[in-house]
């Protein structure tokens, strides 16, 4: 139980983590591949209140994750972290208003039926 709740966190940190990237880069805008605007479109990202929050709560997930590798093996944790996807997936619609169609609905439960099935083996 507590090596599941290890995986939570890492999880719940990362997703919190991508949250606030994006939020930082709907105020920076779109980031074009030119040499010219990329390097001050990156710096200004990096400068970003909420993408200096999302890297932050991206790296406790990462230490987090460390500790799970430690205790769990790859094969079961690395699957149970997809669970992350799911709830993007839902937090990106709720905040974003990113359109979720059925498709994307089906894809996560495929995902939460795998995570279930690995957390039985």
């Amino acid at each position: 139980m507590k090596d599941f709740l290890l995986i939570l966190f890492s999880v719940s940190f990362a997703v919190c983590g991508q949250l606030f990237l994006k939020q930082g880069m709907l105020k920076i805008g779109f980031i074009y591949l030119d040499p010219f605007s990329l390097p001050r479109l990156l710096f200004k990202a990096l400068l970003s209140p909420f993408a200096l929050l999302g890297i932050g709560l991206y790296s406790i997930s990462t230490l987090f994750w460390l500790v799970v590798l430690s205790r769990i093996n790859l094969g079961v944790a690395y699957p149970m972290a997809s669970i992350g996807y799911v709830i993007t997936v839902f937090f990106s619609w709720l905040l974003f208003k990113e359109e979720v169609g059925l498709m994307r609905i089906l894809g996560c439960l495929v995902i939460c039926l795998g995570v279930f099935l690995i957390s039985r083996s």
